[in-house]
């Protein structure tokens, strides 16, 4: 009978050593980065009830309509996967009550973790992906956008990406927008029948989506829509040049595009996209980036009047980035020591030897296979070891061991007490080159 084999499910990958490694380094740049903002982590459930994310995404957005991973548990409860971060981020910020005054003003957190949706699998693209992201809550102010436009610019950079494009857009109010819809149906009406099956499905509902539509058939409409930025009242308007001020004083390069509307149907005001030219994410720019200001949130999840500014960044999308740019991505850290040892009774020896090692905070090796001294020497170059201590019948018997610095080849004697109490000394006088 054949062996049953296993595959990983599809959309989904294994993330290897190694591999593991470049993702660590990105996500700690972005805690400590994100920490120099005053944005502190949460971590909320894989899963929700469902209407956390229905309710949120809006029920015309594709998040809801076609890629949910959502299903009714043993409980018969309806839940989901969570397709993105932010509406557990906000349903956690009204359940533990941090709207109230005892908290600091606005509130940051940043998240990274695992998102699901079903779709079709693509570069860069997942069924599981992964996501940092951020959200603050309690300020109104533009400046507070400006700053996290700033600071997603900011950690990319730090990762050393140079070619990027940051677009701006206001949604405005309420008002707006409604004076805005109303413009838009007018425009597209006409086109009813040329327009793609999903676009013509949200015009009535949603039709501001129509102009994120990727759909060749729609996009010779959107070019020539009306703009929103022709639609924002007096007060909606102010902010937007308040933004923009604030944008130009902060340094951050910048272009307006009326027809960025973001796929969530909460966003209002300010929202934005970064993107960058790269052959491994396709032809012409791509978003890496993508988010903005949003009000009602909280309010739906049971909370009171407070708005909300954060952003997205996809990690499969940014590791496929920094792996085809000229980003150098750190290496797996290398061994400090690798103990080999030979003979009767040096096995005990070994092991006790590998545990006192890693007591003063250095990585230990040792052979677990019963190789010859050659096959772990060999070993503990595979695994660019620094250092060799080297424990025979010989040495075990005289209680000492043999010290080898792998870089400069030097090698001194040295007693196993020595090795267990004073090991960082003996490291630093092999570094040194000096006679022990």
């Amino acid at each position: 009978m054949a062996k049953q084999t296993f595959q990983k499910p599809k959309g989904t990958a294994d993330l290897l050593p190694g591999e593991s490694a470049k993702w660590h380094f990105v996500e700690e740049t972005a805690r400590l980065l994100f920490s120099d903002y005053q944005y502190a982590e949460v971590r909320t459930p894989l899963f929700e009830n469902f209407e956390v994310f229905s309710r949120s995404a809006g029920d015309t957005s594709d998040v809801v309509t076609k890629e949910m991973y959502d299903f009714h548990d043993k409980g018969d409860r309806h839940v989901a996967l969570r397709p993105e971060g932010t509406a557990g981020v906000v349903r956690s910020f009204v359940e533990n009550k941090l709207f109230g005054p005892e908290h600091q003003k606005p509130y940051k957190v940043f998240y990274i973790g695992p998102m699901f949706r079903y779709e079709r699998p693509q570069a860069g693209r997942m069924r599981q992906f992964h996501q940092i992201g951020v959200e603050a809550f309690g300020s109104e102010s533009p400046a507070l956008d400006a700053e996290v436009i700033a600071m997603v610019v900011d950690f990319f950079q730090t990762l050393g990406l140079t070619s990027l494009k940051v677009t701006v857009n206001s949604l405005g109010d309420q008002t707006s927008r409604d004076n805005y819809r109303m413009a838009l149906i007018d425009y597209l009406k006409p086109h009813f029948a040329e327009l793609s099956a999903d676009s013509q499905k949200r015009l009535e509902n949603n039709p501001l989506r129509v102009l994120d539509s990727k759909d060749p058939r729609d996009q010779q409409f959107v070019a020539d829509a009306p703009s929103i930025l022709d639609y924002l009242t007096p007060d909606a308007n102010n902010r937007w040049q308040k933004l923009q001020t604030y944008l130009d004083a902060l340094g951050v390069e910048y272009e307006v595009d009326a027809n960025v509307v973001r796929g969530l149907d909460y966003y209002n005001h300010t929202i934005f996209e970064v993107m960058t030219q790269n052959e491994a994410l396709g032809q012409g720019w791509t978003t890496i980036a993508g988010g903005g200001r949003y009000s009602g949130l909280v309010e739906e999840f049971g909370g009171p009047e407070m708005s909300g500014v954060g952003f997205g960044i996809g990690l499969e999308r940014l590791m496929l980035l920094l792996e085809n740019s000229s980003v150098t991505l750190p290496n797996p850290v290398g061994l400090d020591v690798y103990v080999a040892n030979q003979g009767e009774g040096t096995d005990v020896a070994a092991l006790q030897m590998v545990q006192a090692v890693r007591s003063f905070g250095y990585s230990a090796e040792r052979d677990y296979q019963e190789r010859k001294l050659k096959g772990q020497f060999k070993a503990a170059d595979r695994l660019n070891a620094k250092y060799i201590i080297t424990i025979g019948e010989r040495e075990l018997a005289e209680q000492s061991a043999n010290l080898k610095n792998m870089v400069t080849g030097q090698e001194i004697t040295v007693k196993l007490a020595e090795l267990y109490t004073n090991l960082p000394n003996l490291l630093e006088t092999e570094d040194s080159g000096e006679e022990a």
